[in-house]
C-alpha cells in the first residue's frame, strides 16, 4: 500500500484553521502522518506569530513534517534581515508592508504597530525586538521544493520543460501564468499553492491546494497515494478528481 502524504495549502496566519487541517489530518492517518506545508504561513490571517511558533515547535520535536518557502514568507525574512530588503518580484510601488500584501498584519501579531508617516529602520528596529530568534531561523531554513515519489511539491510552480535541478527559487515562489496555463503532462504531478482559488482543484499535471484562507475563506487540506487525491474535510475523505 502507498504511503499517504497529506499536504496543507496557504495558511497566511490563520492558526485555528491550520489547527483544525491537523486535526482531521490525525484522524486520518495518525500522529506520525506525513505532511507537507506549502508556504505563506504569515501576512493577511490576524496570528503569523502563532502558526510559525506551531510550526517550528513541531519541526524542533521531529515530527514528520516537511516546511515549503511561500513568496511571503521570503519576503518577512527579507525584512528581517540585518538591512531590510524588497523582493525585486513585485509590482513597483509595492512592499512587504504595503496594504494588499500582509506585513503590517504579520508584524501586529508580534506587536509591533506599523503607525502611518512611520520610517521603515523604526518599524524594522522593532521588528528585529520582537520576532525570536527561532522564528527567523524557521524562516531561513524553508526548503523551495519537495519531490516525494509521483508528487513534485512546490509554493508556486515549476516553469514547464526545465529540469528540476534548473529551476530557480523565483519561479518556485512566484510563477503563475506560464506555469498555471500549461497543460502538458510533467514528470510528477506538482501539488502547489500561491494562486488563490474558491475552492482546491485537480487539473490533471496539477493540483491547487491554496483556497484562499488569507482572505477569510477555509484552508485545504489533502491526502495523497500516489497520484490519487482526496481533500480532508470535516466528514472525512473527499476525491478530488480531475477533468
Amino acid at each position: 500500500m502507498t504511503q499517504p502524504i497529506y499536504a496543507i495549502g496557504d495558511i497566511h496566519g490563520q492558526l485555528e484553521m491550520l489547527e483544525q487541517a491537523l486535526a482531521r489530518i490525525e484522524a486520518d492517518g495518525g500522529p506520525e502522518a506525513r505532511v507537507v506545508f506549502l508556504g505563506d504561513y504569515v501576512d493577511r490571517g490576524p496570528d503569523s506569530r502563532g502558526v510559525i511558533e506551531l510550526l517550528s515547535q513541531g519541526l524542533m520535536a521531529g515530527r514528520n513534517w516537511v516546511c515549503l518557502l511561500g513568496n511571503h514568507d521570503r519576503m518577512f525574512s527579507m525584512f528581517m534581515e540585518d538591512y531590510p530588503r524588497n523582493d525585486d518580484r513585485l509590482l513597483v510601488g509595492y512592499h512587504w508592508l504595503h496594504d494588499r500584501i500582509g506585513g503590517v498584519e504579520t508584524l501586529q501579531s508580534y506587536g509591533v504597530e506599523v503607525p502611518e508617516r512611520t520610517r521603515i529602520y523604526d518599524v524594522h528596529s522593532a521588528a528585529r525586538q520582537a520576532v525570536p530568534d527561532h522564528h527567523r531561523a524557521f524562516l531561513t531554513g524553508l526548503v523551495d521544493y519537495h519531490l516525494e515519489g509521483d508528487l513534485l511539491c512546490v509554493h508556486a510552480g515549476i516553469r514547464p520543460g526545465v529540469a528540476l535541478e534548473d529551476q530557480i527559487q523565483n519561479d518556485k515562489i512566484w510563477i503563475r501564468d506560464e506555469f498555471l496555463e500549461y497543460q502538458g503532462a510533467h514528470p510528477w504531478l506538482v501539488v502547489h499553492g500561491h494562486t488563490q482559488i474558491p475552492v482546491a482543484e485537480h487539473r490533471g499535471n496539477r493540483v491547487n491546494l491554496d483556497s484562499g484562507a488569507g482572505f477569510g475563506r477555509p484552508l485545504t487540506a489533502a491526502v495523497f497515494e500516489g497520484r490519487d487525491c482526496w481533500v480532508l474535510d470535516a466528514e472525512g475523505r473527499s476525491p478530488l478528481l480531475a477533468p
